[in-house]
């Protein structure tokens, strides 16, 4: 009864305020929510993370992310060596291997994969190469191929082309040219014979002429693309962080798959569950328009669950090219403690 007098002599505003912590101002109860990073880039494989910043899932798991926009998938890892972001999201390459192996990044859950029946790693012939019987990913052997850098997820595609397909890496040529816009030059002036690109730079080639997509990669040798990653350091001392974040990203790319996943009994794209909202907060991120977004939305796992088999393929491949070191165990770039359920996991 005193608590009822007390609370009944305050100022309506005040009394609510007591009583319901939704009444504190914003910025109060920001103050309780942690605060973090994540560097990523502005690509639809990154949708997980916009989905569950817009949507609030971070916030609802209790933390205040702050989105960190790189261009270059090179430089997420590093900032989160350096400290300037404590999660990552992007591709997998040699480089983020030697970081890792260096006590860098950990790799804690999945981001996309190149699956099967999704076209998103198209397999390009030059007009001129193609009429030469360049016709499938097995004729590729003794080509020209158009690639950005060594150690890149291009030059891991052509490297699992040529394991699916039974041929030497060796034995294709590999024209560097750092940069898609200039792999798109080089395929078109037929300096080279082939290339692996987006499917978003695969169609309007095609359509113009240039060159036909005679495959995709995830139909021929499927591989995990991408990873959330973040520092020993988090891991040892904020643990907690981690699985609030990770629990979130889980639950964004649940969504992600319900939305965008799936696929009718003949293999083609059926728009799931909240397709048109989550299209529009990825392309809203992205800050592209939602018709070109669908044409690059990749295969995300439900889970978050990884393809570790892939994970130690790829330590494995750049260490027999000399592109991570040799004492990098590929089992030490993992952490598998977060997600349930990782699959093809080495004997």
């Amino acid at each position: 009864m005193r608590r009822r007098v007390l609370l009944g002599s305050l100022p309506a505003a005040a009394a609510y305020s007591v009583l319901s912590p939704l009444a504190l101002p914003r910025a109060a109860r920001a103050q309780a929510a942690t605060k973090t990073t994540v560097g990523l880039l502005r690509l639809a494989s990154s949708a997980p993370v916009f989905i569950a910043q817009e949507k609030g899932y971070f916030r609802e798991a209790g933390l205040d992310v702050e989105l960190k926009i790189f261009t270059a998938a090179a430089q997420v890892p590093n900032a989160v060596v350096s400290g300037d972001a404590e999660f990552g999201v992007t591709g997998l390459t040699a480089g983020f291997y030697n970081l890792s192996g260096r006590g860098g990044p950990v790799i804690i859950a999945a981001q996309s994969r190149d699956e099967k029946g999704f076209q998103l790693s198209a397999i390009m012939a030059t007009r001129a190469a193609y009429d030469a019987g360049l016709r499938s990913a097995a004729d590729l052997r003794g080509k020209r191929i158009a690639n950005t850098t060594a150690g890149s997820t291009f030059h891991y595609m052509i490297g699992r082309l040529a394991q699916a397909k039974n041929f030497p890496l060796s034995s294709v040529t590999l024209v560097n040219l750092q940069t898609l816009p200039n792999m798109a030059s080089a395929f078109k002036g037929g300096q080279v014979d082939a290339m692996i690109v987006p499917a978003t730079v695969a169609r309007p080639i095609e359509a113009e002429g240039a060159g036909r997509i005679i495959g995709w990669v995830g139909d021929e040798a499927p591989w995990q693309l991408g990873a959330l990653f973040t520092a020993p350091r988090m891991i040892a001392e904020k643990r907690p962080t981690v699985e609030r974040f990770v629990r979130a990203y889980v639950r964004a790319c649940g969504e992600y798959h319900a939305a965008f996943n799936q696929r009718d009994a003949a293999g083609n794209a059926t728009k799931g569950p909240g397709y048109d909202a989550l299209l529009g907060i990825v392309a809203k991120a992205m800050q592209q328009p939602p018709e070109r977004v669908a044409g690059s939305l990749a295969y995300i796992d439900p889970q978050g669950r990884l393809d570790v088999g892939d994970v130690h393929n790829q330590v494995r491949l750049w260490q027999s090219l000399g592109l991570v070191a040799a004492n990098v165990n590929p089992a030490s770039t993992i952490d598998l403690g977060f997600v349930q359920g990782h699959f093809n996991l080495p004997r």
